[in-house]
């Protein structure tokens, strides 16, 4: 399992959403977890609404993966939780490409739940309630608004033994968070946005083409 970065800085979950994603779908496709760069997107991605540590939108660093040719690697680009001028040597060793992205039908948890059986899923959510902050186990369906301020990944989805379904989540706040860095979401409620809005925004890279041959990063040449 790739290792969890905790990451409480504000406005800055897109990135760690984003690569999550991508992490996923490469690990579908290729069969190996490559761990790769939030801190690449932080310090390259600052062009339309991506705006590294003020906030960003997953969708957009889709694209930005797309159009920069992929992603490098976290030991490439090691993450330092903070605003950054883009390494454009360390950046340029692209190691997992994507063709794009799809919007999953807004405020439609049927539609999620069809593209979350395929792969993980990117989507916003509102996580300025302090029961989720505290949230330590359990399928979690406390109070919650539909602002959506925190970046997050389904990976999955079930159902209790009482019927109660729930989504499966990786967060960014470190391993030692919830159930080792992932929570249970309600799923399947009454309204059409989902628990804390989390069916209001999602969205999925799309991977068909193979990955670059491995080149050396610019800290192994003298």
């Amino acid at each position: 399992m790739i290792a969890f970065h905790q990451d409480r800085i504000p406005f800055l979950r897109w990135a760690f959403s984003t690569v999550a994603a991508v992490e996923g779908i490469n690990a579908i496709k290729t069969k190996k977890l490559v761990s790769l760069s939030e801190q690449e997107l932080v310090d390259c991605d600052t062009t339309d609404e991506n705006l590294g540590c003020n906030g960003g939108l997953m969708e957009m660093a889709f694209e930005y993966i797309k159009k920069e040719g992929g992603l490098t690697t976290e030991q490439n680009y090691p993450y330092r939780a903070e605003d950054g001028s883009c390494d454009t040597n360390r950046a340029n060793a692209r190691v997992v490409i994507i063709d794009g992205h799809e919007n999953v039908p807004a405020n439609n948890e049927s539609a999620l739940v069809r593209a979350a059986a395929h792969q993980p899923v990117s989507v916003g959510m509102d996580a300025e309630g302090t029961d989720l902050q505290f949230y330590a186990e359990g399928v979690y369906a406390g109070e919650c608004g539909t602002e959506l301020d925190h970046g997050v990944t389904i990976v999955g989805y079930g159902q209790t033994r009482d019927g109660t379904k729930y989504w499966i989540v990786k967060n960014s706040w470190g391993a030692e968070w919830g159930e080792k860095g992932y929570f249970r979401l309600k799923r399947d409620i009454a309204a059409k946005e989902g628990q804390c809005g989390i069916a209001m925004e999602p969205s999925y890279p799309i991977k068909n083409s193979p990955n670059p041959h491995p080149a050396s990063s610019s800290k192994d040449e003298l």
